[in-house]
């Protein structure tokens, strides 16, 4: 367990989302080579390529995050984690929101793949409120609370399922970092540039601000991968981090 994020370098804690095709993900990952450390698959790449992408990125020299968000009955996902994570992936999501009790269920499916496949047991972090969401799209669904108490709630339960630490905006980082403790992990999507657009993210920040209010690692995407000169973008992440 890490105890202080702070003394790791920038570059360590800078996750950058491959959520595009595969010769497009491998081509990014080869130029980032012995600049990052991590990256990210998604959905959209995961279901196009299967287990294979992450073995593909494991064997480039990467730490893999497996972001699959996983959402069902107890009995499922931790079948899911178990399957998901044969590949070695480093670190994997699921939902908060599936409840405490579907959250130790992933935390034994991990421990089922490292029994089973002999690999490094995989941190597993809950997904709190994804950064998409506003108090205005909360209310869509039901949910009248707003965004950074629902946070704080969903951040409570993983807390209590034990998990390895969570996914928030960089708004609720600080509250959560409170909740976990100095040792969990922090981990913060909607990372943008001061002079980036937002896309399609609600609740962003831009590097320094989130390190400073506790990420452990940040999530950054198109500000990297949609950049002409990638390595320059990142070392820019770094820089502004």
């Amino acid at each position: 367990m890490v105890d202080d994020f702070t003394k790791i370098p920038t570059n360590d804690r800078i996750i950058v989302a491959l959520d595009c095709d595969h010769d497009e993900a491998i081509a990014i990952a080869k130029e980032l080579s012995g600049l990052a450390t991590w990256v990210k698959v998604g959905m959209t790449l995961y279901y196009a390529c299967g287990p294979r992408i992450v073995e593909e990125l494991k064997a480039l020299g990467f730490k893999v995050f497996l972001d699959l968000k996983l959402y069902d009955i107890p009995h499922q996902v931790r079948g899911a984690t178990c399957s998901a994570v044969s590949s070695g992936a480093d670190m994997l999501t699921v939902h908060a929101s599936g409840g405490i009790e579907m959250m130790q269920a992933a935390m034994e499916g991990a421990s089922d793949a490292v029994s089973r496949y002999r690999i490094e047991k995989p941190s597993v972090i809950g997904v709190t409120v994804l950064t998409s969401f506003d108090d205005a799209g909360l209310r869509q669904i039901g949910i009248e609370r707003a965004s950074y108490e629902q946070v704080e709630l969903l951040g409570a339960c993983v807390a209590q399922a034990d998990l390895d630490g969570v996914v928030c905006s960089p708004h609720e980082a600080r509250a959560l970092r409170n909740v976990l403790g100095p040792s969990g992990l922090v981990v913060t999507p909607g990372v943008r540039l001061a002079s980036s657009v937002s896309d399609d993210q609600k609740r962003v920040a831009t590097p320094s601000f989130a390190f400073g209010e506790g990420a452990s690692h940040i999530v950054v995407g198109r500000p990297i991968t949609q950049a002409q000169d990638k390595r320059s973008a990142f070392e820019r992440i770094v820089h502004e981090g």
